[in-house]
């Protein structure tokens, strides 16, 4: 419920005005009805509320009314939400169970239509969704914009089913978001021209700055796999109207310790501008999502934090449509209870199933590179024992399997270079963006253990090793689980852990694991049907010989 009448004083930020001054906030049924510069005895900070520009909830493993009960405890009061993980498992279904789960608490979701399901023809995915159901979805009250178009060849081609799904946004006036790695100059200009308006997937300034010029906005990415904070942020200093933050996937264990915050907090640890880095996790994202969040003016809705200072940034409260929903450091929303819906129909494999007959002396393997989604491509000599090519633990070249979970299949096999694994296997259901079973191990027979415990359990995340599995299991898609946020995060924690205990020195292992199947990002990747060459767009062998 909405609170009646009251108001709070403090140095009020007006990223709007662009200036910190003394008063008083009056809010009434949920708006702001009155602000009165005045002096307070009060020395706390009122900012507005942050917002995360671009996520997908499901990768934080929790519905998204429990993602609201964490993030709030942060200052986050909104996301613009990519719901094409549950998409690619059950279609307009699945979007429509996020945006009917995320009502149900006092948090702003502002949905997008999924552009790319599945990502590519390359994988086996649980539901497409056409230019029949991006039509569907984008004539929704509900939904905000059209979710990040990763076809970024269909877009430079004119492929003619893109352009349609394109022409779709701009018939209902809605954001199209972008996602084109590595794209620049005349490509970049392209790509922008189509409609294109952001994008989340620069490595660097200058391909970050040719895409400003190009006309689009850069959302600086730091999430639990990926993290391009560091070497993008100088762009506040020539380009702040032009950027925004956000993390993109964010694992529950990381987003108990922070969130948008963090992003804050460094910025300004830098010397940048603090009424500069709130208008970009404010006022940038509302205006340019059209977002109904507040921004701290009169008739807005109240959507504010209460913080000490600006340097410290510690939250002592977190406010949406007037409603405390956070303070000092515990949220006030409650759980809610959902039926989980879910799509698996895979069938247990041996491990003669994932036996790789050796047919030359070099294998192509792909290079896993922490903090970062692309991949790079190795050729190295195969380890091979009575004929199989097997895991070369010694020289951290581990077999790496990849499972269709939607019907029963025969497994797709390939090699992996730095997880570092020395016991054990890992598994996951979460494999953006077709979200298949995907495991890498150190033997066949660990590797059998965590995916058989997976089709068991109808989608988790999981360990093993020396006849012990640790499962966090994943009811709601086979992405998300429907217990509380912070239970959910202490079990990823131990199961993050127990990858480190078995030889793994990735930042984030099973974030890291989930992104090896997605082929829209270079270079080498692996999805259910095969081996996956990113930079020709097509299926390739393991053998190079």
């Amino acid at each position: 419920m909405e609170s009646k009448t009251f108001s709070v004083s403090g140095n009020i930020v007006d990223v709007v005005g662009k200036r910190i001054f003394q008063g008083t906030i009056r809010i009434k049924e949920g708006k702001i009805s009155n602000i009165t510069e005045e002096k307070t005895s009060s020395t706390d900070y009122i900012l507005p509320g942050f917002i995360d520009a671009h996520v997908h909830i499901e990768s934080s493993m929790l519905i998204p009314s429990e993602f609201a009960r964490l993030a709030v405890v942060h200052g986050t009061v909104a996301t613009v939400s990519d719901p094409h993980e549950i998409a690619n498992v059950l279609g307009i279904d699945g979007v429509k169970f996020m945006i009917n789960n995320g009502k149900k608490v006092p948090f702003k979701f502002f949905f997008g239509a999924p552009s790319c399901v599945p990502a590519t023809p390359f994988e086996t995915s649980g539901a497409s969704i056409g230019i029949k159901e991006v039509n569907q979805l984008l004539a929704m009250e509900d939904i905000n914009y059209l979710s990040e178009m990763m076809n970024f060849p269909g877009v430079l081609f004119k492929d003619a089913a893109v352009v349609e799904k394109l022409n779709l946004a701009k018939k209902y006036n809605k954001p199209v978001d972008g996602h084109a790695p590595g794209l620049k100059g005349k490509d970049a200009l392209t790509y922008a021209q189509a409609g294109i308006s952001t994008d989340h997937e620069c490595f660097t300034i200058e391909e970050a700055t040719d895409k400003i010029k190009a006309g689009m906005k850069i959302l600086i990415r730091e999430g639990s796999a990926a993290k391009n904070f560091d070497a993008l942020v100088g762009l506040i200093e020539h380009y702040p109207e032009s950027i925004m933050f956000c993390s993109d996937d964010k694992h529950p264990n990381d987003l108990v310790d922070g969130h948008i915050n963090l992003l804050v907090k460094r910025a300004i640890a830098l010397g940048y501008d603090p009424i500069t880095v709130l208008r970009i996790v404010s006022y940038n994202a509302v205006k340019h999502y059209h977002l109904n969040v507040g921004l701290i003016q009169p008739d807005d809705d109240a959507d504010f934090i209460i913080a000490s200072d600006l340097k410290n940034l510690e939250i002592k409260a977190t406010y949406i449509k007037g409603q405390k929903v956070a303070g000092n450091g515990e949220t006030a929303i409650n759980s809610i209870v959902e039926i989980p819906i879910n799509a698996f129909n895979a069938t247990s494999i041996t491990a003669s199933d994932i036996a790789v007959k050796a047919k030359g002396k070099m294998i192509k393997v792909q290079k896993a590179i922490d903090g970062q989604l692309i991949t790079e491509l190795l050729t190295v000599n195969a380890k091979v024992r009575d004929g199989n090519v097997e895991s070369d633990i010694e020289n951290d070249i581990l077999k790496m399997v990849v499972l269709n979970r939607y019907q029963p299949s025969a497994p797709a096999v390939g090699f992996i270079h730095n997880f570092g694994l020395k016991h054990g296997a890992i598994a996951s259901t979460v494999a953006h963006d077709s979200h298949n079973i995907i495991a890498v191990g150190t033997s066949d027979e660990e590797i059998v253990k965590v995916v058989n415990e997976l089709i068991n359990s109808n989608g988790g995340v999981c360990a093993t090793y020396n006849n012990e599995i640790q499962l966090l299991r994943l009811s709601v898609a086979g992405l998300m689980s429907d217990n509380d946020g912070y239970n959910v995060a202490l079990q990823y924690d131990l199961l993050d852990k127990t990858a480190k205990k078995l030889g793994c020195q990735l930042v984030a292992p099973f974030m890291t694991l989930s992104f090896m199947a997605l082929l829209v990002i270079p270079s080498i990747k692996l999805s259910d049907k095969g081996l996956f060459d990113g930079n020709r767009f097509e299926l390739t062998d393991l053998f190079t010989d």
